[in-house]
């Protein structure tokens, strides 16, 4: 006889919310969604429960309630998502997971609760951790997955159900213990059936007529007179590959053809599921239980295995193999899509989506490191400091377009650098600036611009920018922070340096 677990998660998604906002703990709060014109709430905490506030709720009546009611404006999927990821935490204790939308789990445990010494412990094992994750819930043990799902949400005795006790387990319950739907469940409240007990000696034929196929499907599941199955939840394999030595492995050489074979062998299927990675680690366990780690990274997804060995090579001079090396693991940590793409028969500008750019600046990285080399984009600021961003890759493209119509510097300073300027008074460029203890007698200039600071980022004067050549032709990018004459005496800056 197969065993199922039901664990049902009554605060699901606000107990997620209370997780990352520790803030919340305590306080009442709510997730709405709109709704024909109006907000709906679609889950509470237990705090919002106390005070009387409900889901279905209209948000308008639940802040007439308890005025500092906190509404969250719930985003689609996120509890589909969620169970997930709490299913597949669930799978060291069952194999066969599935989600039991909208807010609770079911596990097939058959031949599994024998490991924690039987069911009671099993099922108290399971309960224990997620309460202690920050998770309220309740779970139920029984022969089908109607039983199960009942006892665990309506059940008020033991949450254990002895092989063959459905129905007696059953009979206490209110109708919603069998998934009906709200229709069914109306037309069995307005006929004074309360509990299951009350329709379920009842004759077949006439429930049918009365309430539909569902409830005897419903109630035949419940008592195992019909089977029911789940859709488990299927995690995805990591992109790892592991080779195990007949010998202890001691030399480079080794090592060299043992990091060849995993890289054919991850490619291979990197390529075969359009798959790219963009950061790998090779660890290499010795003999005496220590494990050699070697970490590469990419600019660009890639699965072309001799430019990844490339990579590798650079680090295996630091692999200290001591007695030897037993077993290595080759595992792709971050894994981004890499579509083929067809080469032209002419050629082309193919700028940063060029395949040997990435690959000259990946050896480059692992020679000099990556936090040497960079790449800027735009950013929709006007301050200078902030009117760029790093890239996080090549594939990014920029939200807007470079700044032509103005002069800026090729080199920009991370923050401007205080120097002393003679200049003539009030709005006349600059005619000499020290600099490092070097003085500057300037020949030609143009400006000023004038760029206003951000009032909504922070506090402070206007800019005044000018570009100045000196007497050796070097061009630098100055500028005066405020007026002349007004309540601070205004200082000027060394921003940047031209080509």
């Amino acid at each position: 006889m197969r065993r199922y677990l039901s664990i049902w998660f009554r605060y699901l998604i606000t107990d997620w919310q209370t997780l990352r906002r520790p803030d919340l703990a305590g306080k009442p709060f709510c997730f709405a969604i709109p709704e024909r014109g109006r907000k709906i709430i679609s889950a509470i905490n237990p705090a919002a429960e106390a005070e009387g506030v409900f889901t279905g709720m209209n948000v308008a009546d639940a802040k007439a309630i308890f005025p500092g009611l906190e509404i969250i404006d719930a985003k689609p999927g996120r509890e589909a998502k969620l169970l997930k990821g709490l299913g597949e935490w669930c799978i060291r204790y069952a194999p066969i997971v599935a989600a039991d939308q909208p807010d609770g789990l079911i596990l097939d445990i058959t031949g599994c609760a024998h490991l924690w010494a039987g069911e009671a412990g099993y099922l108290k094992e399971i309960v224990t951790r997620f309460e202690s994750k920050g998770y309220y819930a309740r779970a139920a043990i029984a022969d089908t997955i109607g039983t199960a799902w009942a006892i665990a949400r309506f059940g008020r005795t033991k949450p254990i159900i002895a092989s063959g006790a459905e129905a007696d387990a059953l009979l206490n319950l209110p109708p919603a213990a069998l998934r009906l739907e709200t229709q069914v469940l109306e037309r069995l409240h307005k006929l004074g059936l309360s509990t299951i007990q009350s329709f379920i000696g009842m004759p077949r034929q006439a429930l049918r007529r009365r309430f539909g196929e569902g409830l005897l499907q419903r109630l035949s599941q419940a008592l195992g007179q019909e089977e029911e199955y789940i859709q488990a939840i299927q995690p995805a394999e990591p992109f790892q590959e592991r080779l195990p030595c007949l010998e202890p492995i001691r030399t480079a050489a080794g090592i060299e053809v043992a990091i060849s074979r995993l890289l054919d062998t991850l490619c291979e299927r990197l390529q075969k599921e359009g798959k790219g990675l963009r950061k790998a680690v090779l660890k290499c366990f010795r003999v005496d239980g220590k494990i050699e780690q070697v970490c590469i990274g990419t600019s660009k997804a890639s699965n072309h295995a001799q430019h990844l060995y490339k990579l590798f090579e650079l680090h295996i001079a630091s692999i200290r193999p001591a007695f030897g090396i037993e077993l290595f693991i080759l595992e792709a940590t971050q894994v981004e899509d890499a579509p083929l793409t067809q080469e032209a028969l002419w050629a082309g500008k193919q700028g940063l989506k060029k395949q040997e750019l990435a690959e000259l600046l990946d050896r480059l990285a692992g020679k000099v490191g990556a936090n040497a080399i960079h790449r800027y984009l735009p950013a929709e600021h006007y301050w200078p400091e902030r009117s760029i961003k790093l890239a996080t890759s090549l594939e990014e493209k920029p939200a807007t377009k470079w700044v032509k119509d103005r002069p800026r510097p090729t080199l920009l300073l991370k923050q401007p650098v205080l120097i002393e300027v003679t200049a003539p008074v009030p709005d006349y460029p600059p005619m000499s600036f020290r600099y490092q203890d070097t003085v500057h007698y300037i020949e030609k200039s143009d400006g000023p611009e004038r760029i206003e600071r951000e009032w909504w980022a922070d506090k402070g004067e206007h800019r005044d920018y000018y570009q100045v050549e000196d007497k050796l032709g070097q061009r630098y990018w100055l500028f005066r922070s405020g007026h002349y004459g007004s309540d601070t005496p205004s200082q000027w800056f060394l921003h940047g340096f031209f080509a």
